[in-house]
């Protein structure tokens, strides 16, 4: 098997050799046997079960499909179109299709056209994808950013909760979860709804330990201390780099005063791109290629919010500066694991002040909207003809003029709160505003919200987790080493 192994990793990927962890999941795999994947970004964890689902097929008289569940549909759109360049049948059914495109689709994932179906587990409740996949059976079940199962992770998704149960109406399928963050609380909890434990599912993990990635963090009171900050790692690191914001407006803020710090078209200055949530598609599209396509002597500085990130795969990256603290521990290592991909020393500074802490403690309550405006926001919905919704519509029907900018906020996460649960679903953008403030997110209503659903205690409790996750990067920050805050804090 290791010279099929082998051969399919070139003729198939294009790559050369497995890491040592891989092959021993891929080898695990192919036997027949489960794996809890832990690896650090950029580890390759994907490879893990896109490579045995290859395999499967024709090495071993197993019919069926590999299924992926992914919470993020832009990155299982990024993972199809890879897999598909290099004549990998793969696809996608989410929400961004038209219901023909999604019956054609699932038409086609009855008749065996696929190796990988990727989809979030939310889609297991429509009953045409359900008969799609029980038709053709699924013989490798792959559960992508597996921190998502459990309320102890930092971004608990309800469907997540339900994969175990799928696992068992799908006959317990072999099965791979996958993350990059995840404490021995996490692990536990993975494998607690998984219904199954380390004997069946064994861990295979990495230290987290990246030797060649430089973590600092640095207190600054003023703007003119972040954009110092960021000059002077821009040119100590010749190469590319990302600074992070946590807010849309705050970055916009800086783009003037960056670039005037990192002058464009200079002889050795850096060109400054933008990336954020609400630029328009083929806008971000742009600067993606361009950030991909740079090279060392191009010297780009991308100022981008943590909507950049996920399926990003250059290796070069030189520096990452978090300009506004992350929300979490978790999403910190996340975020530097983006940089030194390559092997090559890499610069990671994190820069912290106290606006920032008290932005990021109002942005961590947004991001927790209340039992009873979830509950409005479904009778909103439910009690009216009109079924396609975005954010600005719901805030003023619900709050009328009052409220502004903060009530859109909470009405957004609500409404990402209710595409978790299923009551809506993500249909697209709206182009009525693009001009003026780029992407409006769309959503379509799909069913009404029981009260049943929503358990106030476990919302408010999930409020103050996230607060909890919040002070440990402040504690992170000041503890003088950020490298040995991190390894103790997931227990490697």
């Amino acid at each position: 098997m290791s010279t099929a192994v082998d051969a399919v990793l070139s003729e198939r990927f294009g790559i050369g050799a497995l890491y040592p962890v891989q092959r021993r999941v891929v080898d695990r795999v192919l036997s027949g046997g489960d794996a809890l994947v832990v690896l650090p970004t950029g580890s390759g964890k994907s490879l893990c079960y896109q490579l045995p689902a290859v395999l499967r097929e024709g090495e071993m008289d197993d019919p069926g499909v590999c299924l992926v569940f992914s919470p993020l549909i832009a990155l299982m759109e990024d993972q199809v179109a890879s897999l598909k360049a290099r004549g990998i049948r793969a696809t996608y059914i989410n929400s961004t299709l038209s219901k023909k495109e999604r019956e054609r689709r699932q038409d086609a994932v009855r008749d065996g056209a696929f190796e990988l179906v990727y989809a979030t587990p939310e889609r297991m409740a429509r009953p045409g994808f359900r008969d799609a996949i029980e038709t053709v059976g699924v013989k490798l079940l792959a559960v992508d950013e597996a921190h998502c199962i459990t309320k102890w992770g930092h971004d608990l998704r309800p469907a997540y909760q339900e994969i175990g149960r799928f696992r068992e109406e799908l006959g317990r399928p072999v099965t791979v979860a996958l993350t990059a963050t995840a404490t021995r609380e996490v692990r536990e909890d993975i494998l607690r709804v998984l219904g199954t434990d380390e004997r069946e599912m064994p861990l295979f993990a990495e230290p987290i330990e990246r030797p060649n990635l430089s973590l600092d963090a640095e207190q600054i009171w003023s703007d003119e201390d972040k954009v110092a900050a960021v000059r002077r790692v821009a040119a100590a690191n010749a190469g590319t780099g990302i600074v992070y914001f946590s807010l849309i407006k705050e970055l916009e803020r800086f783009v003037p005063l960056l670039s005037r710090a990192l002058p464009r078209g200079e002889a050795g200055g850096c060109e400054v791109g933008v990336y954020h949530g609400k630029l328009p598609p083929r806008e971000k599209k742009r600067v993606y290629e361009r950030f991909a396509a740079a090279t060392p002597g191009d010297r780009l500085v991308l100022l981008a919010t943590n909507a950049f990130g996920m399926g990003v795969d250059k290796p070069d990256i030189r520096f990452i500066v978090h300009a506004q603290m992350p929300g979490s521990v978790e999403a910190y290592f996340q975020e530097v694991g983006r940089a030194g991909r390559d092997g090559e020393p890499s610069s990671c500074l994190l820069l912290m002040s106290e606006d920032d802490l008290a932005v990021q403690t109002e942005f961590t309550q947004w991001q927790n909207p209340g039992a009873e405006l979830l509950l409005e926001l479904g009778r909103v919905m439910a009690g009216s003809d009109h079924h396609d919704w975005d954010a600005e519509e719901l805030r003023l029907k619900v709050f009328g003029k009052a409220g502004g900018h903060s009530k859109r906020a909470v009405i957004e996460y609500a409404m990402i709160d209710l595409e978790k649960r299923g009551v809506v679903e993500r249909t697209g953008f709206s182009g009525e505003h693009e001009k003026v403030r780029g992407e409006v997110t769309r959503y379509r209503f799909v069913r009404p919200l029981d009260e049943s659903e929503v358990d106030r205690d476990e919302i408010e409790n999930k409020r103050k987790r996230d607060l909890t996750r919040l002070l440990r990067v402040l504690e992170m920050s000041r503890s003088g080493n950020v490298r040995g805050f991190v390894n103790d804090y997931f227990e490697v």
